[in-house]
């Protein structure tokens, strides 16, 4: 069997055996470059595609080899952007590991006037794991299937996870594929209303109806703020049943389930519930240390981080992307201003200090307003007396996050919220506690809490 139809075999077997959107990300694109004798070569795209394959599927990939040509005995891995160079390629020598790459420019990115997408996010460089397989493979359907197939697509998850990210490079994928045929429209829910209150202010309001119902494609990101708006979610309802009718394609995303968006109208949540809804969740550590390793590769350093110090800083930064790349970043900069190298201990020293910075500059006055905030209750009413339903549970929150997060003693707690006795303080951090063992809901709600707690600082 020659080398091009043996692979062609083999990958016939994979796209049985991984998801679809892993088998696109790492292996579609991939080549059989030689065999000869128990040995064959498999050309990858780039060291970050090489160094997943060969971490994540060597073993199924020999397997599925060896199902074919039992004498295979070896995988040897070549990192190869085209088809060229391709030829005489001795098969003794293994490939050894790419260092980390030499400075490079910063590659420029533009956001499209037409579309508003910015050029940066796109499916290719978008990291697929377990914790968002699931949107990811929605939003390719939605693109190959436009208005057919997930119509409208919600896709909801916590601050920093990816949601922009995947929603934005939908629509570059949508513009490549269809070039000028398609019109596609990306818009934050605060840009969106903005231009409502201007079209009204200015009584041109034909004009953002026209804008925004002559589009094929509507990707609106953070839907969550248009909650309490009461025009712009007439207009939005009024937009997104014309579009729909139309089989006009929507792609929504949203800090959280429709389910848990109580202060946006029924009907609209309705119309998000009728649709594909899939979310995308905490990273799990492969996923994490592969992030940090493309972040590595397009960006401009000298510093060769170890896979020691990539490793610890996915443990310390598991929740939130933004926040683990940022991270990243620190690192890189302190360890450049101190002239230190980057030693396991020095990694772990300034990782503890950027932990213990983002602490400190919590007060417990953020707590309790982040938190009226997402309850859209007032902050004096949450620290009252009262004991209306709709107060208690974000109350007892407060007192969850102040002793959990902020290691505040109960009997502070109970003085910051109004004089309180220390025992209703302990009564709501252990109801709190054993709740989110069983209640997903809640779960989902504190850690969104969280999110913006912590990103505000």
């Amino acid at each position: 069997m020659e080398p091009k139809e043996l692979w062609q075999s083999v990958l016939g077997e994979l796209e049985l055996q991984i998801s679809k959107p892993n088998f696109q990300t790492w292996l579609k694109n991939s080549r059989l470059l030689e065999k000869k004798d128990e040995a064959v070569i498999l050309a990858l795209e780039s060291t970050f595609a090489k160094e997943w394959v060969e971490n994540k599927y060597h073993k199924t990939i020999l397997k599925i080899l060896r199902n074919f040509d039992p004498d295979i005995k070896e995988i040897f891995y070549q990192i190869q952007p085209g088809e060229e160079k391709t030829k005489n390629i001795p098969i003794h020598k293994k490939i050894e590991s790419i260092s980390l790459p030499k400075p490079l420019d910063f590659p420029e990115y533009t956001i499209d006037p037409k579309s508003g997408i910015n050029s940066r996010y796109t499916l290719q460089n978008f990291i697929v794991g377990a914790n968002n397989e699931l949107a990811y493979s929605a939003a390719v359907a939605a693109a190959e299937e436009l208005g057919r197939k997930y119509n409208p697509l919600f896709i909801y998850g916590g601050v920093g996870l990816g949601k922009t990210h995947l929603i934005q490079g939908v629509g570059n994928e949508i513009k490549k594929n269809y070039k000028d045929r398609i019109k596609v429209r990306y818009v934050s829910s605060e840009t969106f209303t903005n231009e409502v209150i201007n079209g009204i202010r200015t009584k041109r309001m034909e004009d953002i109806k026209n804008r925004y119902r002559k589009v094929d494609v509507l990707i609106i990101d953070d839907i969550q703020f248009i909650s309490g708006k009461e025009k712009t979610q007439e207009e939005f309802f009024h937009t997104f049943n014309a579009l729909y009718e139309a089989n006009k394609q929507i792609i929504i995303s949203s800090d959280r389930s429709p389910y848990l968006l109580s202060t946006l109208e029924e009907r609209l949540r309705s119309r998000f519930e009728g649709g594909m809804v899939a979310d995308i969740t905490y990273p799990d550590f492969e996923t994490r240390v592969a992030i940090l390793k493309m972040k590595l590769q397009s960006q401009s350093h000298e510093l060769p981080l170890t896979d020691e110090i990539i490793n610890l800083i996915a443990q310390k930064f598991p929740n939130n992307i933004r926040e683990l790349e940022g991270a990243l970043a620190r690192l890189i900069g302190i360890l450049r201003i101190r002239r230190l190298s980057p030693t396991l201990e020095n990694t772990e020293n300034i990782l503890e200090e950027i932990g213990s910075q983002k602490i400190r500059m919590i007060a417990p006055e953020d707590i309790v307003k982040i938190v009226a905030d997402f309850y859209n209750i007032s902050e004096k009413e949450l620290i009252s007396h009262s004991r209306k339903k709709e107060l208690v549970k974000p109350r007892q929150i407060v007192m969850y996050l102040l002793r959990e997060d902020l290691k505040n003693s109960f009997p502070t707690i109970a003085r910051r919220l109004g004089n309180r006795d220390h025992t209703t303080i302990l009564h709501a951090y252990n109801k709190i506690s054993k709740d989110l063992i069983k209640n997903r809901v809640l779960s989902q709600e504190i850690n969104l809490i969280k999110e913006k707690i912590y990103n505000n600082h």
